[in-house]
């Protein structure tokens, strides 16, 4: 593994940084243009920093049995701490990310040790190029894909998310990191297009959040499979910080009332986007 830089390092797409923390030297943080990214412990691929990538990990746990290697698709790459931190906790493991950066994604796999191809492929293209084209099926899709920090608007869309409940297994499962950066709306809209797609959508996050007293990270979870909300609540609740399981008829109220977005309000062509 190489050095790392002291100084940021431009990307194609952003301006790198790198972070070693004080309390724990092997922890490093990635931060994109000034904001945080990616955390991986160079000692422990196992070991998630950031909350919603804690919740990503009880929605698989939940959902899947213990060590049952998986074949996960990454819509957003950058550090690819969690599909580190897959490899390690289920070996056997088929993992591809996709990144939009190519320079990046070279970064990345320059400064952290990254599972090697076939364990981890990273793909450099835009995620949602990757969701119309890509063939089935995937155990488990996570969408992790930010500019600054908002979700890429096509990413949002009601034919995204259908098209990730095309190419997902029987069984699998479709996980999201939102941000409420922009109040709740964007939640409900997001959670009204993915009822479009699939039968059961849930979300895990701080209850401070939901109720819009501060700003922070929302997981949404959706299957056309039922999903396991007793033991996803238990792993939940197993968290060191305040984090609870919102109602699934909660989330479906919320979404009633919202306007999904759509390709062609946002502008995407499908094959026009190489």
């Amino acid at each position: 593994m190489a050095d790392f830089p002291v100084e940021p390092v431009v990307t194609d797409f952003s301006v790198a940084e790198l972070e070693r923390h004080r309390d724990r030297p092997s922890l490093v943080t990635l931060f994109l243009s000034g904001v945080e990214s990616s955390a991986l412990d160079l000692d422990d691929p196992t070991y998630l920093e950031f909350e919603y990538m804690q919740h990503f990990r009880c929605a698989v746990d939940a959902v899947f049995p213990p060590k049952q290697p998986l074949k996960a698709l990454h819509l957003g790459g950058a550090g690819c701490a969690f599909a580190r931190a897959l490899d390690a906790l289920r070996p056997g493991s088929r993992q591809l990310a996709i990144e939009i950066d190519r320079r990046l994604a070279e970064y990345a796999r320059q400064w952290f040790d990254l599972p090697r191809s076939p364990r981890l492929r990273i793909r450099v293209e835009d995620a949602r190029h990757t969701l119309d084209t890509i063939n089935p099926a995937w155990d488990v899709i996570i969408r992790d894909a930010f500019q600054g920090v908002e979700v890429p608007s096509h990413l949002r869309t009601v034919e995204s998310a259908r098209e990730a409940a095309r190419i997902l297994a029987p069984g699998g499962v479709y996980l999201l990191n939102s941000i409420a950066s922009a109040g709740l709306n964007r939640l409900n809209a997001e959670a009204a297009a993915l009822f479009t797609a699939f039968k059961y959508v849930t979300a895990i996050t701080d209850p401070a959040i939901l109720r819009g007293r501060r700003f922070g990270n929302i997981v949404l979870v959706a299957s056309n499979d039922e999903l396991p909300l007793y033991e996803l609540e238990r792993k939940v609740r197993s968290l060191p910080l305040p984090t609870r399981l919102v109602d699934p008829e909660d989330l479906r109220a919320r979404a009633r009332g919202a306007q999904p977005a759509r390709d062609a309000e946002v502008g995407w062509v499908p094959g026009a986007h190489p």
